[in-house]
């Protein structure tokens, strides 16, 4: 037996890396932690570990870029960053809104310098943050933004902040107008992030006054947004999205997409068959893919959660999914293997601003890597509309290995396969 040159082999997987356009068979030779050696066949006995990835997919570690996981203070709507992460097969996830001006220093403390996955996330725009999964508008009106202090806090912590969340829908609409959004705008500017807008109604609108038009709410909305920008949700049920009164994908949605403004899934409870069909047929692809996991959507809830509240939440949802199963449903709908996974890795690494170090697989980067199995034959995958779809191709978690260290795809949230 030779020298040991590497700490790990992950032997014979398909690599497949939009960034760089390989889709070969390969294996990846791993040394403290980062990536040594990407060759068509490597000396196994030149390493302590041997992983075998045959038949499998080896990506750059994916990237979910819609995470709830400030577990406990945001309530149960959090949930466990590595339940959500390295052992879901994801090595990095953006936090939208969960950490505000406020809390953002227990999100550093408690959650990213502790959790093996990699965390960023985009502050609230709003003091409260993402308190229990938003059950009380009345916070997120004009009073409960502070810019300037949310400013100063996220310029001094731009190695985690790398955006600003808000929300557009037709129940904030109906009390404010979009001047929370235009603060939040504010914000981003000055800080030369993107702001991340959240589509689609979640709070009843006032009794009083004219009835919100959904239509209005995306014309006002777009000319506010900015080359970088992003908005949630393009595949939703609920009124306010990308799909008009009329049935059809709004005509102000494709200006947007041409000033620059990227289409994020979010998937969450939101996410509809038939609107997605009605986008993507439209020709418009989202750029990343964000699961939307948290307490009140996964099959796995959060223990001592009584079942009426959490069917209360306005973000509720009964569909079982995680971040494979949404890869699996775009898959269904046509979007190509390379497609989906640019939406989990190199794409998502340009919202960060950290194309150099993550979302591609390359010699002297972080062995950040995630393992796929493509499972063939009849498997039924649902959406929160009550539409059953029956795919012949199920994308399932194998492995993460984050900074060179292996964490299989253990998590119980997990959804188990529904056979057709």
């Amino acid at each position: 037996m030779g020298p040991t040159q590497y700490n790990t082999i992950i032997s014979g997987g398909r690599l497949i890396d939009p960034a760089t356009g390989v889709d070969n068979v390969a294996d990846i030779g791993i040394l403290d932690g980062r990536i040594a050696a990407i060759e068509p066949s490597l000396d196994k006995q030149s390493a302590t570990e041997v992983i075998d990835a045959d038949n499998k997919i080896v990506t750059a570690g994916m990237i979910d870029t819609h995470g709830h996981i400030y577990q406990h203070v945001t309530g149960k709507f959090g949930l466990d960053p590595d339940m959500v992460g390295v052992r879901s097969g994801v090595t990095t996830i953006i936090d939208q809104g969960g950490p505000s001006c406020m809390t953002l220093g227990g999100f550093r403390h408690y959650l990213a310098e502790r959790s093996h996955t990699r965390l960023y996330c985009f502050i609230s725009a709003y003091l409260v943050g993402g308190l229990e999964g938003h059950m009380y508008p009345d916070l997120y009106g004009p009073t409960g933004v502070n810019p300037e202090h949310t400013i100063r806090v996220a310029r001094d912590n731009l190695d985690l902040v790398r955006g600003i969340k808000a929300h557009a829908e037709i129940g904030g609409q109906s009390r404010w107008g979009l001047e929370v959004i235009k603060v939040g705008k504010r914000i981003a500017s000055e800080l030369d992030l993107p702001l991340y807008i959240h589509l689609g109604q979640l709070w009843p609108s006032l009794e009083e006054g004219p009835v919100p038009d959904p239509d209005e709410l995306i014309r006002e909305l777009v000319p506010i947004m900015s080359e970088g920008d992003m908005l949630a949700h393009p595949f939703t049920r609920h009124p306010g999205g990308f799909v008009s009164e009329t049935g059809e994908v709004h005509p102000i949605v494709f200006e947007a997409i041409d000033r620059g403004v990227k289409v994020d899934v979010g998937h969450g409870s939101h996410f509809s068959f038939e609107v997605a069909k009605k986008v993507l047929d439209a020709g418009i692809k989202p750029f990343t893919l964000g699961a939307d996991m948290h307490g009140y959507n996964v099959t796995a809830p959060p223990a001592g959660m009584d079942q009426g509240v959490r069917e209360s939440n306005p973000f509720f949802g009964i569909a079982p999914f995680n971040l494979t199963v949404a890869m699996s449903e775009l898959l269904t709908l046509g979007m190509s293997l390379h497609e989906v996974i640019a939406t989990v890795t190199q794409n998502p690494a340009t919202v960060l601003g950290k194309s150099a170090e993550l979302g591609s697989l390359a010699v002297g980067r972080s062995a950040d890597i995630s393992m796929l199995d493509i499972q063939h034959g009849r498997f039924k995958l649902f959406d929160n509309s009550g539409v059953e779809v029956v795919t012949d191709k199920l994308i399932r978690p194998v492995m993460a290995l984050k900074d060179g260290v292996a964490f299989k795809a253990d998590s119980p949230l997990i959804p188990d396969p529904v056979l057709a």
